[in-house]
């Protein structure tokens, strides 16, 4: 517990520092990223541009093997890994337009023959001499133990970089995601924000290979927005919520992975982002899981109460275990089944309701007041208290409810 605590508060040491602050950064970039990718619809793409990245990592270090350097420059490896994955997402874009295949199809051909193409040259890379301890195997899960100063500044200066432009370009691409349409007709030119959005994302997916590998990238973009959805409707919340998640998934996760070595950061941390997912998915107070139930119990114990006065108004038994239940609680009926005067008053009221939505129907052909009845909305919610008066005449004084 005190080394978990040491490495929150970047005690923990000089590397396990750096690498806390750099996943920090990642994170909140990578979630702020992602957020248009999930609106946008197109997950999958981040996918298939991830695991597009592994041949072209392969090829820059043996490029650079090849002009006599040890091919383990961190930033030349990312810069071949940002040509291989542009090279997919186009591949991508082109096997969309120019063929009558689904993007999903196209993304899982691009995926899958990237990061064939990408094993095999690692298995030929590791029957090198040079190649046999190049690492270029932690790309695939990350690794940070022999992260340095310049591969730390190289990250947070990439992530501050993304969240930049994110800020910058926000508005144009939220017209984008909800409805290029709109936005082509607004004279925005929908397919250079397209353009600019994937590399954002292509950004985010390079710099944080070393960090949480090509495979668990796409987790780090899409957890982050996905759970950000669950605490808001707006799109500015939703940046900063999942920037937020994100960046407390690098954040503890690094912290953690800190304290215990064996334990490797790029999982950890997916699966930090997982845990807090998780929470939202049960706890967020309008979309969760035990919101939705409650409000499930809620609607019905308004159904059977509408159902139990009207059964008193019309001297109908109740047999219904809950519907007595609601009642009792409410104070409208007694313990013996009997209707309180309480209880009576309330009948005599939702029966006489439902008799002024009859002359209210009847009345106004306007769908916009009359279709909003569901027999729990109250018709005060609805009209005005004068057309309620205009009912009443029609309807003729009220009814008393006898006892049951």
């Amino acid at each position: 517990m005190a080394g978990f605590l040491d490495a929150v508060l970047l005690q923990a040491g000089y590397n396990a520092g750096l690498v806390t602050i750099g996943a920090t950064l990642l994170g909140f970039a990578a979630g702020m990223a992602g957020t248009f990718l999930f609106l946008r619809k197109r997950a999958l793409v981040s996918d298939a541009m991830a695991h597009a990245t592994l041949p072209g990592i392969a090829l820059a270090f043996l490029v650079m093997v090849a002009f006599g350097g040890d091919g383990r420059n961190l930033a030349g490896l990312l810069l071949g890994a940002g040509a291989s994955a542009l090279i997919g997402l186009y591949l991508v874009d082109w096997i969309v337009r120019r063929t009558r295949l689904a993007e999903d199809a196209a993304i899982g051909a691009v995926l899958s023959v990237f990061f064939g193409f990408g094993v095999v040259l690692l298995t030929v890379i590791q029957s090198l001499d040079r190649g046999r301890q190049a690492g270029l195997e932690d790309f695939l899960l990350g690794a940070t133990a022999g992260m340095l100063m310049q591969d730390a500044v190289l990250i947070a200066v990439g992530g501050a970089l993304v969240v930049a432009l994110i800020v910058i370009l926000r508005r144009p691409m939220t017209l984008v995601a909800f409805d290029p349409g709109h936005a082509a007709a607004l004279g925005l030119r929908v397919g250079r924000i397209d353009l600019a959005m994937m590399g954002l994302v292509m950004a985010i997916t390079v710099i944080g290979l070393t960090l949480v590998g090509l495979i668990l990238i796409i987790a780090l973009l899409i957890i982050p927005p996905v759970t950000a959805r669950f605490w808001t409707d707006r799109v500015a919340r939703m940046l900063l919520i999942a920037g937020c998640v994100g960046g407390a998934a690098g954040y503890l996760g690094a912290a953690l992975s800190a304290t215990a070595p064996d334990l490797p950061t790029g999982p950890i941390i997916v699966l930090i982002a997982a845990g807090l997912f998780t929470f939202s998915l049960f706890f967020a107070p309008r979309r969760g899981v035990l919101a939705a139930v409650l409000a499930r119990r809620r609607f019905q114990a308004r159904v059977h109460w509408r159902q139990g006065l009207l059964s008193l108004a019309r001297a109908e038994p109740i047999h219904d275990p809950l519907t007595l239940r609601i009642l009792r609680a409410a104070g409208a009926i007694r313990p013996d089944g009997v209707a309180t005067d309480k209880g009576r008053a309330l009948a005599a009221k939702s029966l006489r309701d439902e008799r002024r939505w009859d002359i209210a129907r009847a009345i106004h052909q306007d769908t916009a007041l009359t279709g909003r009845y569901d027999g729990l909305t109250p018709i005060e919610e609805v009209f005005t208290a004068d057309q309620i008066a205009d009912f009443d005449a029609r309807i003729g004084p009220p009814q008393p409810v006898g006892a049951v």
